[in-house]
């Protein structure tokens, strides 16, 4: 019993096989026949024969291709020899087109019926003399030499090659991350891709910055672009740290690109413009501190007794960020007293390490109008305490610029001291810094006494 199942399956799987064979076979002579019929109704004395030669296409994954042939004087024709010069009956060829993937030797299509089992191929026909064979969503599979074939004798064909090409992507499994160094220290940044062509890795920095490489002991090259799979950095500084793209790209739009951003840690640094500032009383003035940090630290002001200065309506206190690891802390004391004099410390501390700065604020005393002792006379500046704080009588050395009746000889040669010799008093003043208006009214005083 069992033997007898075996062959029964045996047989039916013999039958399957042949059913498929007549099928095909009758699927062909159909075709055939149907080819016959259309060549004869309309029968040349030419040869078929190509228009144009078949082009290349070059087609990204994913798109169409489609492939034309044009071939004139297709259909049935007189074989060359044949007829009533012979004697023998005329005979007629059929040509048809076919269309082959030549690497494979696969028969993809016969006039306009598709052979392969492939759903994204299809054939199309303008009923005169132009052939395309359409390829839906190209794989890569599909790359490779195909062929326009006329059944000719012997056959003509044309050949075109498919290049089927896909944009570059990042593989990111196996691309770094953003990355953390100490100062001094080396990274090593890889960036991995696909695509066909093979994509060319080219790294910037995203700030626009030169990469800084170094070469040996002593070389130090430095470029907008560096090109690799890897960049290495050595002897890191702090003015490395940022944003490094890393850009894939393969001639087959569009580009792409990924970002790694490039910590790089380290105690803070202060810096201060100013150590020793004065300022008068009731004045505001302003406190400035430079601090580096990478981890971003805590910044904070304390008197030198160790308070701890926080922002009320007498003190402001602000941070501005000029980089990645750069912050400037400003100060500002309101309507100053006495009390506020002395030292103040500009404090910053990180996961690193610690720095602090100090800046001494003293008291700046305006400078006080003084009258010369020779004549006491009000006050010439117009009562502007700008002008006041300008405008100093000098009476120490008055033995070199006065005479014993207090004139001024010294510097002036001529009908200057004719000038001068009129007045019976006259008021000196040395103008350090002075308004035009003030200025004018000093003048006018002067001369008032003078003439």
């Amino acid at each position: 019993m069992m033997i007898q199942s075996r062959c029964k399956f045996k047989l039916k799987r013999i039958r399957n096989a042949l059913n498929r064979i007549i099928y095909s076979c009758l699927t062909y002579s159909t075709l055939i026949i149907g080819l016959f019929l259309i060549s004869h109704r309309n029968v040349s004395a030419f040869e078929p024969d190509f228009v144009f030669p078949l082009e290349n296409v070059t087609v990204a994954q994913g798109r169409d291709a489609v492939f034309t042939c044009v071939v004139n004087n297709l259909g049935g024709y007189r074989v060359s020899g044949s007829g009533s010069e012979t004697g023998t009956p005329a005979r007629v060829r059929i040509s048809f087109v076919a269309w082959i993937k030549a690497d494979a030797k696969a028969i993809l299509a016969i006039h306009e019926h598709v052979i392969t089992n492939n759903g994204r191929l299809s054939v199309t026909h303008n009923d005169y003399n132009t052939w395309t064979l359409n390829i839906r969503n190209v794989k890569m599979e599909d790359r490779g030499q195909y062929m326009c074939q006329v059944n000719t004798d012997p056959m003509k064909m044309q050949t075109a090659f498919l290049e089927v090409v896909i944009p570059p992507d990042i593989i990111y499994e196996e691309t770094s991350g953003d990355m953390m160094v100490p100062e001094g220290g080396s990274a090593k940044l890889v960036c991995k891709s696909r695509g066909f062509p093979k994509p060319k890795i080219t790294w910037k920095r995203e700030d626009g910055r030169e990469i800084i490489a170094r070469n040996g002991p002593h070389g130090k090259t430095k470029s907008l672009n560096v090109e690799g799979e890897v960049l290495s950095l050595t002897k890191i500084t702090r003015s490395e740290m940022g944003a490094y793209l890393c850009i894939a790209s393969n001639g087959v739009p569009p580009s792409v690109s990924k970002r790694m951003k490039l910590q790089v840690h380290f105690h803070p640094l202060i810096q201060v413009p100013n150590q020793l500032v004065g300022a008068p009383l009731l004045t505001d003035v302003t406190l400035i501190c430079n601090v580096e940090a990478s981890p971003k630290a805590i910044n904070y002001w304390q008197r030198e007794n160790g308070e701890m200065i926080i922002t009320n309506d007498r003190y402001l206190m602000t941070e501005t960020e000029n980089s990645m690891y750069a912050v400037q802390m400003t100060l500002v004391v309101r309507k100053l007293q006495k009390s506020d004099m002395g030292g103040y410390k500009c404090i910053s501390k990180n996961s690193i390490g610690d720095a602090e700065g100090t800046i001494r604020l003293y008291e700046m005393e305006l400078s006080k109008k003084k009258t010369n002792r020779y004549n006491n006379y009000d006050d010439i500046s117009g009562a502007n305490d700008e002008d006041n704080e300008a405008i100093r009588s000098e009476d120490q050395n008055d033995d070199s610029l006065f005479g014993t009746n207090g004139r001024l000889y010294k510097g002036l040669q001529g009908g200057d001291t004719n000038l001068i010799n009129k007045a019976s008093t006259c008021h000196v003043v040395i103008l350090i810094s002075i308004s035009s208006t003030s200025f004018s009214f000093i003048i006018s005083k002067i001369l008032s006494n003078v003439l």
